[in-house]
């Protein structure tokens, strides 16, 4: 039986597995299963807490997306495997180090549920988000399979981004134009696509169609993205309280030379067990 623990970060729902104590090997097969939402557990995203191969650095943090892929980062899974560190009580300090595909971060817990991170500096260098260009722009003119185009800010905060501003997020047709930008042929490794209304400089509202998720309730990184480019194009302030569909984040770019910060509640929902064998051959049967 493998114990595992159901939470999630403003919706965002994520199956988190202690890799440190357990002996897991997954295939791309078996994560599909365990995050199927009609026959397995089901989450956006499978998190495995591994130790951490950086000398220096204390855990190792895996993504999965419900496709089954790895992905390089998560901003709401990070706040999550930080509140599974100190539940487990795998640490004892408020601040640990976190090795992850796109560098080293340090989710720092606060009081009740919060944590703030720091996810790094922004990448604008299409070449590392990575983004077919000829040079670095603000933003660019996407041409979609439906005929029309949309102008984008392409950038990475550990994973790609593609933010478009809309005049009214409620009305947008996220769950159509959301895969065209996702998989669009001038991202190689696809994109998480978001769309943000600016309702003050302070102050945006934002949905995000993930990469091999769909439409989430919240993306942590997507938020950040959002953010930066804002004020990239001078049209927000350094701090903004963004608004998803499942709650609010804090996002601070204090200057272009410092790292994005982000605060946010992370929940516990349930601990289980499940077996390999009959989760696996449950959902085959079922196909």
């Amino acid at each position: 039986m493998i114990k595992f623990t159901k939470m999630h970060g403003l919706g965002n729902d994520f199956i988190v597995i202690d890799a440190i104590n357990q002996r897991i090997n997954l295939t791309i097969k078996q994560i599909q299963s365990l995050t199927n939402r009609h026959f397995g557990i089901g989450c956006d995203q499978l998190l495995l807490v591994e130790k951490a191969r950086v000398p220096g650095v204390d855990f190792r943090y895996r993504i999965f997306n419900a496709d089954g892929r790895e992905v390089e980062q998560c901003g709401n899974g990070i706040r999550c495997f930080a509140i599974f560190i100190r539940d487990k009580i795998m640490s004892y300090t408020n601040t640990i180090s976190v090795e992850t595909l796109s560098g080293v971060i340090h989710p720092m817990l606060q009081d009740g549920n919060k944590v703030k991170v720091d996810m790094g500096l922004p990448c604008f260098d299409p070449n590392k988000v990575p983004f077919y260009a000829d040079k670095v722009s603000l933003t660019y003119l996407l041409p979609l399979d439906n005929n029309e185009s949309v102008e984008v800010s392409a950038l990475s905060i550990g994973n790609p981004h593609a933010v478009m501003i809309v005049e009214n997020i409620e009305s947008t047709v996220v769950e159509s134009i959301g895969p065209l930008i996702e998989g669009h042929s001038y991202f190689p490794a696809r994109v998480n696509a978001g769309f943000m209304q600016i309702i003050s400089p302070e102050h945006i509202m934002l949905r995000v169609y993930e990469r091999g998720v769909g439409e989430t309730k919240a993306c942590g990184t997507g938020a950040c993205a959002a953010v930066v480019s804002g004020i990239k194009r001078n049209l927000l302030a350094r701090e903004v309280k963004v608004e998803l569909p499942g709650g609010e984040l804090l996002i601070t770019w204090p200057d272009d030379l410092s790292s994005v910060w982000m605060t946010g509640p992370a929940m516990h929902v349930f601990d289980g067990e499940f077996s390999w064998d009959l989760l696996f051959n449950t959902v085959i049967n079922n196909k």
